[in-house]
């Protein structure tokens, strides 16, 4: 989308512009660009092709007792949100970051001087168009892979007790990172450095608390969102050392609000 385009739509709300109009306006500009679409094909392709891949493989036969015991179906089709989590978060980023480095900011704000407003729409439009695609594709990695799954391997189904809140979570836990990237792209504003900071959150803190002992890593790891997703998509076993499904998700959802105050809190204190 140009920037003559936004201007466009800009003097056409201006004076009686609302969240509904910033809305469109921000749902045209990421429709427009390709990088919406091939992050939720990397999102697509990681999803289904992991839970294919990973479920065909499962040798029922060859298990020992423990981990027939442990053995989930339902957190297995989800491996691919590993990949999918970090493409969503960056598509955050970017919704951001691409008017900053580009310059469209500024028409941006010339038609919506309410910068909170605007950060509110970027974050409504990338949540629905997440959120939307992560939960077709969570019911879709869940059919395909119990379709691949080879008897005498236990299948899952929708009833059976926590699988329908794991399937819900591993469609909701992609659109949450998304609402991170916002944040911290509204935050930071250089896609390298707000890119590198979702990494961080997801990969990197984890990792920097193994070196600090087991009673550490156990207490502090319970508040990370891969552990969290980690125990939200588990419908046999419980992880150890991690929150309930239904805290942790209350977790996600404070940190997403925590990314996007603050990034709404840069926005309107710096200039564009």
């Amino acid at each position: 989308m140009t920037a003559a385009t936004l201007t466009r739509a800009a003097s056409q709300a201006e004076g009686h512009y609302g969240f509904r109009t910033v809305a469109r306006m921000e749902w045209l500009k990421l429709r427009s660009v390709r990088s919406t679409w091939w992050t939720l094909i990397v999102l697509a392709a990681g999803m289904i092709g992991l839970a294919i891949l990973v479920m065909a493989h499962q040798h029922w036969a060859t298990m020992s007792a423990a981990d027939r015991a442990s053995f989930d179906p339902t957190s297995n089709s989800y491996a691919g949100l590993v990949i999918g989590q970090l493409a969503i978060g960056v598509l955050g980023v970017l919704t951001v970051t691409s008017e900053f480095s580009s310059g469209m900011i500024r028409a941006t704000l010339a038609a919506v001087p309410r910068r909170p407003l605007v950060l509110a729409a970027k974050a409504a439009v990338v949540a629905a168009v997440t959120l939307v695609a992560g939960e077709i594709l969570a019911f879709a990695a869940f059919v395909i892979g119990e379709a691949v799954l080879k008897s005498p391997a236990p299948h899952a189904t929708l009833g059976q007790p926590g699988v329908l809140r794991a399937v819900l979570m591993a469609g909701a836990y992609p659109a949450l990172i998304g609402l991170i990237g916002v944040g911290l792209g509204a935050l930071i504003r250089h896609t390298a450095g707000a890119i590198s900071a979702v990494v961080g959150v997801l990969f990197v803190l984890p990792l920097i608390l193994v070196p600090l002992g087991t009673s550490i890593q156990n207490a502090a790891g319970q508040f990370m969102p891969m552990l969290i997703a980690e125990n939200s998509l588990t419908a046999v076993k419980p992880v150890p050392h991690s929150l309930s499904p239904g805290l942790g998700f209350a977790l996600l959802c404070l940190y997403a609000v925590a990314a996007l105050a603050a990034g709404g809190w840069a926005l309107a204190r710096r200039d564009a």
